[in-house]
């Protein structure tokens, strides 16, 4: 069940004074409506039977081990729907010091792009996937609770 309380109101009387939100938020909806990933009908699998079905697959700081202790403070994880070249890496550090995640390998002519990262003042906080930087490095350094996700292009 949702709140409805303090806590997850939203004044929209103060949109004009909060442009850089507003600006964040209308950035991810479209980018969440412009994905197919989110478009599919049925759950994402964890372990994909057919290939090109979406998929999810869990991390923790380190490719392929999530932490699902009680007392962990990151996750990330892949999300793939390679039928329509889709491919989204997420990274959540709820940890009070800056953690380096590992980036899932690419094959070559491929490389990850920072679409979000949370840490960064507006407007690099959101980035359109076009003019979004590339990551070229086989790690990502997470700031302290803050979230960011990466999308693969070609070229």
């Amino acid at each position: 069940m949702g709140q409805n309380n303090e806590i997850s109101w939203f004044n929209w009387d103060s949109l004009g004074s909060q442009p850089d939100f507003h600006r964040f938020v209308k950035g991810l909806i479209g980018l969440i409506q412009n994905l197919s990933i989110f478009k599919h009908d049925y759950p994402l699998i964890v372990t994909p039977q057919i290939i090109g079905e979406p998929a999810i697959t869990w991390h923790g700081v380190k490719l392929g081990r999530p932490d699902w202790s009680h007392n962990s403070h990151s996750l990330a994880f892949t999300l793939s729907y390679h039928q329509y070249g889709e491919q989204l890496h997420v990274m959540l550090n709820a940890f009070y010091t800056p953690l380096t995640f590992e980036l899932p390998p690419l094959p070559p002519g491929r490389h990850w792009r920072r679409v979000i990262d949370t840490a960064l003042p507006a407007p690099e906080d959101f980035s359109q996937l076009e003019s979004a930087i590339a990551i070229k490095t086989s790690s990502y350094r997470v700031t302290e609770r803050s979230s960011v996700v990466l999308m693969v292009t070609s070229g």
